[in-house]
């Protein structure tokens, strides 16, 4: 399911973007899933007449981005990029940087995780369930984040490109950053202060932006 939901929704991005299949155009695909848990509760210990190979590859989040390149025969990078909660972040970021480095001239970036109903979850002490099952970024009640399911992809460009190609052009990213925050935090879960803010800190300074004109801020469901 993660590799045909997000095949679908890349095949949209690219023709809502006037790219079928992209053309003649090189085109890199960067994006990464959860977990497939189709694989371990509905495949694995069941009756299939699938070989262990094709289960693998059909299932394996190495082969997702493969799998989109392949199906629309796109053929700049495909890189699986796996960083937990940041994982489309960070392939909107590694495209950028491909784009940027002329080795594509179209990228698709994107996210996936499906999660069939499970009846609940079980909260752990210190985690980052909410024990009350509500996502309450920014409050003083805030105690964690909430499992979910979701896809999406976006296309991305040289805005100088764009401009010439008469695409519509939904925003334009002016740089973007990325950290870790190693291991100087409460926990392997947790975020530090001043590592995010360093990061926000680096993406400001590259785009050349003074915060003053800062009207909107997109985070993490818990926050970060």
């Amino acid at each position: 399911p993660q590799q045909r939901v997000l095949l679908e929704v890349a095949q949209h991005a690219l023709e809502h973007a006037g790219h079928h299949n992209g053309g003649r155009a090189r085109v890199g695909v960067y994006a990464g899933s959860s977990i497939s848990t189709y694989l371990l509760r509905n495949v694995l210990g069941g009756t299939t007449n699938a070989g262990y190979g094709e289960l693998i590859i059909a299932n394996d989040k190495d082969m997702l981005a493969s799998r989109v390149s392949y199906h629309l025969n796109l053929t700049g990078p495909s890189v699986a990029v796996q960083t937990a909660c940041s994982t489309s972040l960070v392939a909107v970021h590694m495209a950028g940087q491909a784009l940027l480095a002329g080795e594509c001239e179209i990228a698709i970036a994107g996210g996936v995780s499906v999660q069939p109903p499970q009846g609940g979850y079980h909260p752990e002490p210190g985690g980052v369930l909410s024990p009350r099952g509500v996502c309450r970024p920014f409050d003083a009640t805030a105690d964690g984040m909430v499992p979910g399911s979701g896809t999406a992809a976006v296309v991305l460009k040289p805005l100088v490109d764009a401009v010439r190609d008469r695409d519509t052009v939904y925003a334009v990213i002016a740089a973007t950053a990325v950290n870790n925050d190693g291991g100087d935090k409460v926990g392997f879960t947790a975020p530090r202060i001043d590592g995010q803010a360093e990061m926000i800190r680096t993406a400001q300074r590259l785009a050349g932006i003074d915060v003053t004109r800062i009207r909107y801020i997109e985070t993490h469901g818990t926050g970060t």
